[in-house]
């Protein structure tokens, strides 16, 4: 290894038709040697392996969270869900205790709330519920 350049003689066994390619390539490479061109070419050659390498890990590591955040919002997504369900259940039954309705109104009932929740895509809304109760719609 030479001191002032930092450099190491080696030697190295190519096919002739490479090394004819790469003398062609010379001047598109902007460089003004085979020594030149080599180092280029490995050293462009290193940074594509190093890229690969590192561009599997990023994905798999992306695929990593990605997939841990879905699945954190799912179980958070479900006890929201499963307290709001409770909720519900304990409003349904303190209003089935207070108010007398019959199959034929309570069967009514579900098919018009059924068609709503479809149309309005499940945004419940208790002021237009209240129109409707008080005949305003």
């Amino acid at each position: 290894m030479t001191k002032e350049t930092g450099k190491v003689r080696t030697g190295f066994y190519i096919n002739k038709e490479v090394l004819e390619r790469c003398d062609e390539l010379l001047p598109m490479a902007n460089v003004r040697s085979r020594n030149e061109f080599v180092t280029e070419a490995l050293n462009f050659y290193c940074g594509y392996l190093t890229s690969q390498k590192a561009e599997n890990y990023l994905l798999q590591t992306l695929s990593s969270v990605l997939t841990s955040t879905v699945r954190d919002t799912e179980n958070r997504i479900a006890r929201v869900d499963f307290k709001v369900a409770v909720e519900l259940s304990k409003l349904a039954h303190v209003i089935a205790y207070s108010h007398d309705i019959d199959n034929e109104a309570l069967h009514k009932l579900h098919i018009k709330c059924l068609d709503e929740v479809k149309r309005i895509n499940g945004t419940v809304d208790f002021e237009s519920a209240h129109k409707y109760q008080k005949r305003e719609t």
